[in-house]
């Protein structure tokens, strides 16, 4: 069973709709048990991230996620999912993030270009990780689809599988450990998302 967690924010039914589609047996909840009884767990999150920490902080779900995390169960996030992860944003000064992974989000730079970055890009695939790899089977450059006014700086930039040129190389996706999270929405990216989400399932 992969657990979605649902904390008020996030495109859950869509989230949930896409993992049904290829097979996941998948449940929406905020229940501490089921999330330590899951196979995987799916963080989504769209809006700032100020709001996502205080929505996730309420549900009293944050030690619960970091014990899991540290067992090694396998998480993906989405969006402010991924963004979550970090220490902190430049969105919401003095709101500590999870802190699983160290750096910053930092707002795009994108000179001449619209922020938010809407709409659909190509990734630049980096440090595949071949066996747990959500890219696998997908071949070079696969077109998904953003939505975001700020992108992660990983301290460590090893952790970044996947890039986004936008004025600048924006921070696509990134994975450490069992950890893995996309700053795009892979339920929203049609074909190739499902496929992401099924290589996560399978993973």
């Amino acid at each position: 069973m992969i657990a979605v967690i649902d904390y008020g924010v996030g495109n859950l039914f869509s989230v949930e709709k896409a993992l049904v589609a290829v097979g996941a047996e998948v449940e929406v909840t905020r229940d501490a048990k089921r999330l330590r009884e899951a196979e995987k767990i799916v963080l989504p999150g769209v809006g700032a991230f100020g709001d996502c920490m205080k929505n996730l902080e309420a549900t009293g779900l944050v030690p619960v996620l970091r014990q899991e995390i540290e067992k090694g169960k396998p998480l993906l996030g989405i969006c402010v999912g991924l963004q979550i992860l970090f220490e902190g944003s430049e969105e919401s000064p003095g709101v500590e993030g999870l802190g699983i992974l160290p750096g910053m989000v930092r707002r795009i730079e994108a000179e001449g270009l619209k922020v938010p970055h809407m709409g659909w890009n190509s990734l630049e695939i980096r440090n595949p990780r071949q066996e747990r790899d959500l890219f696998a089977g997908l071949g070079e450059k696969p077109y998904v689809y953003f939505v975001h006014s700020y992108h992660a700086v990983p301290q460590d930039a090893s952790v970044i599988t996947a890039t986004a040129s936008y004025g600048s190389d924006l921070t696509a996706s990134i994975a450490k450990g069992h950890v893995q999270a996309t700053q795009f929405h892979p339920e929203k990216s049609g074909d190739v998302g499902l496929e992401i989400l099924k290589n996560f399932m399978e993973s």
